[in-house]
């Protein structure tokens, strides 16, 4: 049952022409970056060329337009969430799937799992331009799989967060902007620490604003390092967020 709803949300998604539209203006801006991005790499690289560990093309060209991508999905994936369940009450459909003989969890996997589909289809269109590099030149494939790794976590948070947030409210412009603003404040949360706030936990020393930013855990996968910590951190985000929307399907599934 899960995999229907999540077929029907995916096919939902390739039939709306917001979701086309998404495709082509985020590869637009991608391939712009990317190519901008390269031209500034070739005009550098005489001078990185006489430099001892100066960086190569993947931190100076990979790196950039994939933490790019990032914010740019930012900005898309709210609007993609915002009808998953906003849209069913609106339109009194969620009784339909209340009645039928599955769980809230099999209907919120099933939604969650159809629009992250179309994600991983974003991130595979996205990882083409990097790839195509190695017709032409070497590069870090272990940092290259490594930042593609972050970005799919962080695109499956910003989803699971917007499912959440798609449960609060009957209007998904209210879903959508609610999401934005939820996740443009964990991304920029550590802001407040170069402002040298003191928020530190009594034990251990470490920051809490740093530790809640998604920023802080998608930039040492951006340059390759590979941490346990940042890893489990977007599983945990993932499966709170979306435990949290179960439970208010319940709420809502429940009389008045």
């Amino acid at each position: 049952m899960i995999k229907l709803i999540a077929l029907r949300e995916l096919k939902s998604l390739f039939l709306s022409p917001l979701a086309w539209a998404m495709l082509v203006v985020m590869q637009l801006i991608m391939c712009y970056q990317f190519l901008s991005q390269l031209e500034a790499y070739l005009q550098l690289q005489a001078k990185l060329a006489v430099l001892e560990d100066s960086p190569g093309i993947t931190d100076l060209v990979i790196a950039p337009l994939l933490g790019g991508s990032a914010i740019v999905l930012l900005l898309i994936v709210p609007l993609l969430t915002m009808r998953l369940i906003s849209e069913e009450q609106k339109s009194q459909t969620l009784v339909l799937l209340f009645s039928a003989p599955i769980s809230m969890t099999q209907i919120i996997l099933g939604k969650y799992l159809g629009v992250l589909g179309f994600l991983l289809i974003l991130v595979i269109m996205i990882a083409l331009m990097p790839l195509s590099l190695l017709f032409g030149t070497a590069i870090d494939l272990g940092q290259l799989f490594s930042a593609l790794l972050g970005l799919t976590l962080v695109l499956a948070s910003f989803a699971a967060a917007g499912l959440y947030m798609s449960t609060l409210t009957r209007q998904p412009a209210i879903a959508a902007v609610s999401s934005f603003g939820l996740l443009l404040f964990l991304w920029i949360i550590n802001w407040a620490d170069a402002a040298d706030v003191d928020t530190t936990l009594a034990a251990g020393g470490e920051n809490v604003l740093r530790w809640f930013s998604i920023l802080n855990h998608f930039e040492p996968l951006l340059k390759g390092v590979f941490s346990t910590a940042d890893i489990a951190y977007y599983l945990l985000f993932i499966v709170l967020f979306l435990v949290l929307s179960v439970r208010r399907l319940e709420r809502l599934r429940l009389p008045h």
